[in-house]
């Protein structure tokens, strides 16, 4: 089993990356952040990889094990008011993670994530990953909107970059 994984992965580069979601797809999936974090005060980062590293492999990690590190290496965790998600797809094995900060998880029961994880599946195993991304980031647009409301006249600070991350 561990050889075939190692093989999956090594299959998987960042061509299969950009077929699945080529430039503007990225820049349309970046458009639909930037809009969604002028309605509220929370952050969103998408992060999208091809395949785990070798090393990652080798320690038999997990996808959630890797979305984690992504979202501490991305910088998820440090916003003002710990209100950061991360929407993290590894296509090397199909896999797809929510990561939320602590602020965000206080008022998000893990079965909400599931929900948007459950809609993003039926997107991706249709090939369809930007329309699932995009409905990802307005179901998580929607929950930010709701517990982390700007008040009148005020700004996001937009404390991450809107960019997504393809690897």
């Amino acid at each position: 089993m561990k050889l075939a994984r190692l093989l999956r992965h090594r299959w998987w580069d960042d061509r299969d990356a950009e077929r699945a979601l080529g430039a503007e797809a990225l820049r349309r999936l970046e458009d639909a952040v930037a809009a969604s974090e002028r309605r509220h005060g929370g952050e969103i980062r998408i992060c999208i990889e091809a395949s785990l590293p070798l090393a990652w492999l080798w320690r038999d990690a997990t996808a959630r094990e890797r979305a984690v590190a992504m979202f501490g290496e991305l910088r998820v965790w440090d916003t003002e008011a710990n209100n950061g998600v991360l929407i993290y797809l590894l296509l090397a094995e199909h896999a797809i993670e929510i990561v939320a900060d602590r602020g965000v998880a206080r008022h998000v029961p893990q079965d909400h994530w599931d929900e948007v994880l459950a809609h993003m599946r039926e997107h991706f195993r249709a090939g369809r990953y930007e329309q699932g991304l995009a409905q990802a980031v307005a179901e998580v647009d929607e929950l930010l909107a709701r517990h982390f409301p700007l008040a009148e006249g005020a700004a996001n600070p937009d404390e991450l970059p809107n960019r997504v991350v393809r690897r």
